[in-house]
């Protein structure tokens, strides 16, 4: 098998797989922006979908899809087990989002980014049975510290004292969504603070495991392909990430069974998560965030702003591109 550091070898000192993938990430948001604040998600995903695809097809990799998006909510999808890239290079799994926040894109508002996380062959888990997952993310302060079995407050308590200071100074990263009603109550009466997420929980994530964030932990329950893409991105960020399967029905749940998946509490570390150190994450942004800024176009260019995160160097880039307008819009 090769690995995906096999293009770092002396005979392709011009391939790097990270760097190659952006160029799809770049694809997919450049291609959205028509759609944004048109309020149709859809129309926004479908073209964010077509252009990654069509970009996977130049990168010298064997990848198969082994997380997709899509498939909840009807809208267009990179397939699970589609095979993506010229069929030549290192084989990988891939974990694929052209539009992480397409309600975000759709309305206009900040946190929506196109996202790929690539891992050797075998190594990803495959939880595309079962749509949502509930997740705590820390940077690494929170590594043998917190832990998502304990309750909310008590989390709290310990990430607040491994990081020196104190609890009302911690933020907490929280979809709005009803189901996190109590849980959004929860942290506030612990004395921390939230930062609640229309939607984008996969730069939620990132953002609090970055040093210097502006947020300490992420939780909730999101999409279990973002707990993939996410869990990549910690990898290189030395952070810590931990999934529960929270199956919405009992038919999903057997799917999930029948799948070979737990879905009866198992917590999912990082390892189960995504095996091994040897990621890629690259994300490119489709609107304004904290991560990263959006597509921005000015008259005959388009900029774009990504990150690759690498996990066997534990690096972080950032990549800022001027591209012709005529050439895509």
């Amino acid at each position: 098998m090769v690995s995906l550091t096999a293009d770092m070898s002396p005979l392709h000192p011009d391939r790097n797989l990270a760097l190659e993938l952006v160029r799809a990430t770049e694809a997919a948001s450049i291609r959205a922006v028509p759609f944004i604040g048109r309020g149709d998600k859809e129309a926004a995903d479908g073209a964010a979908v077509d252009a990654m695809r069509a970009f996977f097809s130049t990168v010298n990799f064997d990848g198969t899809i082994v997380i997709g998006e899509g498939e909840k909510d009807n809208a267009p999808m990179l397939y699970n087990g589609e095979r993506v890239g010229s069929g030549r290079g290192p084989q990988c799994d891939v974990a694929v989002d052209p539009i992480d926040g397409t309600s975000l894109t759709a309305a206009g508002r900040q946190n929506a980014l196109s996202v790929i996380a690539v891992s050797d062959q075998g190594t990803m888990l495959d939880a595309s049975s079962v749509f949502y997952m509930d997740k705590l993310v820390t940077g690494p302060a929170g590594v043998g510290v917190v832990d998502i079995r304990l309750p909310i407050a008590e989390n709290i308590r310990l990430l607040a004292k491994a990081l020196g200071k104190p609890v009302d100074e911690i933020v907490v990263s929280v979809l709005n969504r009803p189901r996190h009603e109590k849980l959004i109550a929860d942290i506030r009466e612990a004395g921390a603070g939230t930062r609640l997420m229309s939607d984008g929980d996969v730069a939620g994530g990132i953002n609090a495991a970055r040093h210097n964030a502006r947020t300490d932990m992420c939780v909730g329950i999101g999409g279990s392909p973002e707990g993939i893409v996410t869990a990549c991105a910690i990898k290189a960020l030395g952070g810590h990430i931990q999934g529960v399967l929270a199956p919405r029905t009992d038919d999903e749940k057997e799917k999930g069974r029948d799948a070979g998946l737990d879905v009866d509490g198992q917590v999912y570390e990082a390892d189960g998560l995504v095996k091994g150190k040897n990621t890629i994450f690259v994300a490119t942004g489709v609107t304004d965030g904290q991560l990263v800024q959006g597509v921005r176009r000015d008259g005959d260019f388009i900029y774009t702003e990504s990150v690759v995160l690498r996990g066997a160097s534990g690096t972080l880039r950032r990549i800022s591109s001027e591209h012709l307008t005529s050439k895509w819009l």
